[in-house]
């Protein structure tokens, strides 16, 4: 279906741009934030940005009842207004200033719009512009209060008169520029969401409709045993983790400098959530089973979901846990997951050389010494540091999954638990 071509959407150039269809014109509009509304007050044009949401064939723009538009728009006629919204997909470099351009996509919507007056109504339009912004927001949030809703306005935009204009494609140089010497091409531009920065004070994770989706190569599972669980990290855990680790044995073999304050811990784990966001790192925090303290934090690393191959790594433990069975126990659950769930056929630890604990650990695991890597990573004060690698393959899984079971009934059997 398309819209009514009129004479304030007939374009009067690049036609071949123009389009009247809906699909096109509410695909544009669903996806982006804000518009710009266009309006006349006492003769002087005014453009002003706004949120904005579609539902079905009318867009509602949120405003505040004191400002101009919302003022004029109380007539029984409403406000002649021109709605635009314009989402840029690329630069586009020619050889020529002349043919320099962008992709985009935009929509141009004309009529009046009138001011939402029903309280039901209102209150429906402004949830689904919350629901705009994060699909499940609206149960995820206070509702406002009667204060609230009267102090917000919102306008109603019947969809009518409506046009869309866009560019795709690549660069359009005259064929006698062709054989200039200047680089030309586009440049993609996306809106792409960074990672979430919770408020101060915030305890409770972020939600899942704020989490890119993911492969399961790349998400953070939940994972429970007795002893320990496996959360995904969140900046919530900040003050827990800094508490428990704040000790210089346990960061004596890392590479990651011990953190000396809760803001250097805070750095630290924005660091590893901006490297989960990257898809270079998958960060789980250890929690006790027993008590539900948090004692540390793991992560699987330099993962590779075509080869089926990748590290555990970035372990940090609580010295009060050392010894416990937690870091045995965790390591199985993270195995299990790898090797059982999602498909893995290989997974690798590198440690410090001079980290023998950590090496009669992980033999304990089953894993096999397969050699030493010279100044292969750096140590926390930036020299290079010798690492051995540990491998353990899907081959080497069954017995090692039924050694580290047993060793898991005798702990418990010593814990009395058995």
């Amino acid at each position: 279906m398309t819209f009514p071509q009129t004479a304030r959407t007939t374009a009067l150039r690049d036609r071949g741009r123009v389009s009247y269809e809906r699909a096109t014109a509410y695909a544009i509009l669903d996806e982006a934030y804000v518009c710009h509304l266009g309006f006349v007050v006492d003769g002087e044009p005014r453009i002003l940005p706004t949120l904005f949401v579609r539902v079905g064939e009318t867009v509602y723009l949120h405003g505040s009842t004191g400002s101009r538009p919302l003022l004029a728009a109380r007539t029984a006629d409403g406000l002649p207004v021109c709605v635009t919204v314009t989402l840029l997909d690329g630069l586009v470099y020619a050889r020529s200033q002349f043919h320099h351009s962008v992709n985009y996509r935009s929509v141009v919507a004309h009529g009046r719009a009138h001011l939402v007056r029903d309280e039901a109504a209102k209150r429906r339009a402004l949830a689904a512009l919350i629901e705009k912004v994060g699909s499940g927001r609206y149960a995820d949030s206070r509702p406002p209060t009667r204060k609230e809703l009267a102090e917000t306005a919102v306008l109603a935009l019947p969809l009518e008169e409506v046009s869309v204009k866009a560019r795709v494609g690549g660069v359009a140089d005259e064929p006698e520029d062709l054989h200039l010497p200047y680089w030309a091409g586009v440049v993609p531009l996306r809106l792409t969401p960074g990672v979430p920065e919770p408020d101060k004070g915030v305890t409770v994770p972020v939600p899942e409709y704020l989490r890119p989706p993911r492969s399961p190569w790349f998400t953070p599972e939940p994972m429970r045993g007795e002893r320990v669980i496996l959360e995904p990290l969140e900046m919530s855990h900040v003050d827990d983790l800094y508490a428990a680790t704040d000790d210089p044995e346990v960061w004596q073999y890392t590479s990651t400098p011990r953190p000396l304050s809760r803001d250097e811990m805070a750095a630290l784990v924005a660091h590893r959530l901006a490297a989960h966001h990257r898809g270079e790192l998958v960060p789980w925090v250890q929690r006790s089973a027993a008590t539900g303290e948090v004692v540390g934090t793991t992560s699987y690393a330099n993962l590779d979901e075509a080869g089926r191959c990748l590290e555990i790594g970035y372990t940090v433990l609580g010295k009060r846990w050392w010894r416990t069975g937690v870091n045995r126990e965790a390591k199985l659950l993270l195995l299990t997951r790898a090797f059982e769930q999602l498909g893995a056929v290989r997974v690798e630890w590198h440690t410090d050389l001079r980290n023998e604990r950590s090496q009669r650990a992980l033999e304990g695991l089953g894993a096999v010494r397969e050699g030493v890597r010279r100044s292969y990573r750096r140590r926390a004060d930036g020299a290079p540091r010798d690492s051995v690698l540990y491998a353990m393959t899907a081959d080497d899984w069954p017995a090692a999954k039924a050694r580290l079971c047993a060793l898991s009934r005798t702990d418990d059997a010593q814990a009395g638990r058995g």
